[in-house]
């Protein structure tokens, strides 16, 4: 099978929360807003990420709970400057920016709708 596309889909109970978290942390651009999906992308459309009312009918049962065992990466410039974003949008800050062994520097914060985000940046030496 081609891959032509990967899109994650978050399931939320709060879209307009969501929503705030993803576009002013990562600069990601609306493409389609509506009560129940948001669509954002990355200013390049290399990067699409879904936010679905997780109440919604078009949801699987399966995924209408917490899913679990999953994380989400973003690779960004700057983890220090990110840091004061995250810090603006009061959210959980779960770990804050250190150094790792692999030679990155990360930050783990938890969004608005349960998702730990694993924000990373090459370690500047």
């Amino acid at each position: 099978m081609k891959i032509n596309r990967l899109l994650t889909n978050i399931c939320t109970s709060d879209l307009e929360k969501s929503k705030t978290f993803y576009t002013t942390l990562f600069n990601l651009n609306v493409e389609y807003d509506s009560d129940w999906f948001v669509h954002l992308t990355s200013s390049d459309g290399d990067f699409e990420l879904g936010l679905i009312l997780q109440t919604h009918e078009i949801v699987p049962a399966i995924a209408k709970g917490k899913i679990k065992g999953t994380y989400l990466t973003f690779v960004i410039d700057d983890v220090n400057s990110g840091y004061h974003t995250v810090k603006d949008l009061d959210v959980e800050i779960l770990e804050a920016p250190k150094e790792t062994p692999y030679g990155q520097t990360r930050m783990l914060v938890l969004a608005p709708e349960g998702t730990v985000c694993d924000i990373s940046s090459p370690t500047i030496i």
